[in-house]
């Protein structure tokens, strides 16, 4: 089955910081740009940056701008979300997806796998 496998998730003080990871498999990772998106029950996917296939270009939302980066080692097909002082409002379901290219449009994303849940505690 074609889809992203996560660690990294868990609770989480606030202020305090992670590093998620997503192994793509059964697929190859290099051929594609690495969109990190969360989503919360009963609201839409929101973006939270990308990662581009060609030269590791990075893009990230305001909301995360300066807190989290975004990295991959296509050697070990693993693309990495690290995500410092975290907030509460960053508690979530992360999940990253495969693309051609960089969007902020979840639609044209695949490989989704099950996400990882992120609770971060004031």
């Amino acid at each position: 089955q074609l889809q992203f496998v996560y660690s990294g998730g868990g609770l989480m003080q606030d202020g305090g910081s992670l590093r998620l990871s997503c192994a793509a498999s059964g697929f190859t990772l290099v051929d594609y740009a690495v969109g990190w998106f969360r989503q919360v029950p009963g609201q839409r996917h929101e973006a939270i940056g990308c990662i581009t296939s060609s030269d590791d270009t990075t893009y990230y939302a305001d909301s995360v701008k300066g807190r989290f980066t975004i990295s991959r080692d296509n050697a070990k097909n693993t693309a990495f979300l690290q995500m410092r002082t975290l907030k509460p409002e960053d508690t979530s379901v992360y999940y990253c997806g495969a693309h051609k290219y960089c969007t902020a449009i979840a639609g044209g994303y695949d490989y989704w796998g099950q996400g990882t849940q992120v609770t971060v505690s004031s």
